[in-house]
């Protein structure tokens, strides 16, 4: 049962681990989803009668620093080195990428002359935009299988988890970076004090770094419980944010909110001690807004639990209804954010039969744990459900527009998040 307030009670089980960057012990609650698989392994139909390791998806918030967590279960190795995510099945995703090229380039008069680096760059859906201004680049993708998709799109790409180490040895060959990028990244990094450090050393004197990543405030406000998975090791305000980058030598001088992933910022780094980037006001505004939420102290993160379990009992009761009523429930996509909303909700192929995907990496194979299996989008025309359950939906207008069709045979569409509305 998920956790109803925040308490400084731990498992007698579990011994009380550091906070991961200020080493803090970790007493504090945020919400415990139960178990769960990890969320990108999609077990093939060789696979599915085989064991598969369920580990505890228990959040917890430093009294300290204020960041948000989960403990480390399993490496980055294990997790990201072989990966079923790939970024460029999202027609929306490469339209924000393309903008964001445009929009830098000219801000920071990138060109021929510049170097970009990003760092988890996966199948080069981003640095793609900049090959095509000219702009040298290098990709750091961690999954050698993705990595290769961005070298056959032209993207050069270093098979690599990044760290000092890694940054220490392209600062050494010259390789420093006018531009850094970082997109939905910082979550996935557990040594978040060895990633940050790295980020700077990369970082030529008058370099900017950009980082995108869910916002806390978006995931508190609009209950998106299911983002929080295990490949997913933080979870991220402002405050925390700006006090992590400060530790490492960096500072903040723009932030701008955006709506990827449910509401997400953009915040814009450089050296602190380069006076070519005055801190906008904005900034502060936010931070201020923060703390006005309450996230510079404990009370601001009560109540979280309490509303993920209204809504579960929302989502089965829903399913439980159409399942009496005899209708038919397939679903949209099958993203990482998945696993956590089925199998903290008990949700399996009795109350939705299958799911569909664009990505031919995911088609055939079964969604971890629960093991409804995934099929081309093609499967819903010829099966005809009654409801369309968007798993995705931080895509849901992309979605609802490629699907339109359903509406032939009366089909609706379901929303899950932040709660259950059926359009």
């Amino acid at each position: 049962m998920a956790t109803m307030t925040l308490t400084s009670e731990t498992s007698q089980q579990t011994a009380l681990k550091p906070c991961r960057f200020c080493g803090a012990e970790l007493r504090r609650t945020f919400v415990d989803l139960g178990m769960s698989p990890l969320c990108e392994t999609y077990p093939s139909a060789t696979e599915i009668n085989r064991g598969e390791m369920f580990y505890p998806l228990h959040v917890f918030v430093c009294e300290k620093c204020f960041l948000v967590q989960l403990e480390e279960f399993e490496s980055p190795e294990n997790i990201f080195s072989d990966y079923l995510y790939f970024s460029s099945y999202s027609d929306s995703w490469l339209k924000h990428c393309e903008k964001y090229t445009a929009t830098v380039s000219e801000r920071f008069g990138l060109g021929a002359q510049s170097f970009v680096v990003e760092v988890a760059s996966n199948d080069g859906y981003l640095l793609q935009y900049f090959v095509k201004k000219g702009v040298p680049v290098l990709g750091i993708e961690p999954a050698a299988n993705v990595a290769k998709v961005a070298v056959e799109k032209g993207v050069p790409s270093l098979a690599r988890f990044f760290g000092t180490q890694l940054a220490l040895e392209l600062a050494g060959r010259g390789k420093t970076a006018d531009l850094i990028i970082g997109n939905n990244v910082l979550a996935q990094v557990p040594d978040i004090n060895d990633f940050v450090e790295g980020l700077k050393l990369l970082l030529k004197p008058h370099g900017v770094l950009t980082l995108e990543f869910p916002h806390l405030t978006r995931l508190i406000e609009h209950n998106e419980f299911d983002t929080i998975y295990h490949e997913h090791f933080s979870y991220f305000s402002l405050l925390a944010t700006n006090s992590i980058l400060r530790a490492h030598g960096l500072k903040i001088f723009d932030v701008e909110e955006i709506p990827t992933h449910g509401g997400s910022l953009r915040v814009y780094a450089s050296r602190v001690e380069d006076s070519t980037h005055a801190i906008h006001p904005n900034v502060q505004s936010l931070i201020q807004l923060e703390i006005k939420s309450g996230l510079d102290s404990i009370a601001g993160y009560e109540g979280f639990a309490r509303q993920v379990k209204e809504t579960k009992l929302a989502l089965l009761d829903f399913l439980l209804s159409a399942a009496k009523e005899g209708k038919t429930v397939a679903g949209y996509g099958a993203p990482g954010k998945s696993a956590t909303l089925l199998h903290y909700c008990g949700i399996g192929k009795d109350l939705i039969q299958y799911t569909v995907d664009r990505s031919p990496h995911k088609q055939g194979r079964f969604l971890p744990g629960t093991h409804i299996p995934i099929y081309h989008p093609d499967r819903i025309r010829e099966t005809k459900p009654d409801y369309v359950i968007v798993l995705p939906w931080n895509l849901k207008d992309e979605i609802v527009q490629q699907l339109q069709y359903i509406r032939e045979w009366g089909g609706r569409f379901v929303v899950p998040i932040p709660k259950v509305e059926v359009l």
